[in-house]
């Protein structure tokens, strides 16, 4: 298997001890807990893994937003794939879903608003996107930081946004070389912005000019 354990660090269980043993048995549809809060909830329950663990119904004990992400045998693999690209940049399992759940529409975030839909995070994709940002002389460390400020940059379109956004800055603007990597680091939603409303709100501020 690629990438980590499924289970998300918050998630707390309760067993179902005649259930069969996950080492040897997938389900069809793995739950993907994920909790959007910052850190861990001071009323969260770890349980341990051992080495006897068992199929178990997940709950997050905390008043903060919980998205529940369900993904066939195929999904599954492509989303343990895309976890392994970010495994570069050293995040814990649950930043990694939450990363990959904000940019491909499985967690709510304002900056879609409701234009998202759901859709199944392709290595291709994230790595081609990774790559690019690479290429703008951004280090891992860098481009951890933008990740952290702007997960939806992964879900973005790489030739419409990105690339269009990168040449617009340098030409209109003269943003090239260290300012582009100062600006990225600062405004990183920079990458994905794809209207210019020109003083008539198009109601799309997250992906407007204006606030640049």
């Amino acid at each position: 298997m690629l990438g980590k354990s499924v289970a998300s660090p918050l998630l707390s269980a309760s067993p179902r001890p005649s259930a069969p043993d996950i080492s040897t048995t997938t389900p069809n549809n793995v739950p993907l807990n994920v909790n959007l809060s910052d850190g861990l909830p001071p009323n969260a329950i770890r349980v341990p893994w051992s080495s006897h663990v068992y199929l178990k119904k997940w709950a997050i004990y905390s008043t903060a937003q919980v998205q529940s992400i369900t993904l066939n045998d195929e999904e599954r693999k492509k989303w343990e794939a895309c976890r392994q690209a970010l495994s570069t940049f050293n995040f814990s399992t649950e930043e990694e879903d939450k990363i990959l759940g904000k940019a491909f529409g499985h967690i709510h975030s304002p900056y879609w608003s409701e234009e998202r839909k759901r859709e199944t995070p392709e290595l291709e994709t994230v790595s081609e996107i990774l790559g690019y940002l690479r290429n703008l002389s951004l280090s891992d460390d860098d481009i951890l930081k933008l990740l952290k400020k702007f997960p939806e940059v992964l879900g973005c379109d790489i030739e419409h946004e990105l690339r269009n956004n990168v040449q617009i800055l340098g030409k209109d603007w003269g943003i090239e070389g260290k300012s582009l990597r100062n600006l990225l680091l600062r405004n990183p939603k920079v990458l994905g912005y794809n209207v210019d409303c020109k003083g008539d709100c198009m109601a799309q501020c997250t992906r407007c000019w204006v606030r640049f």
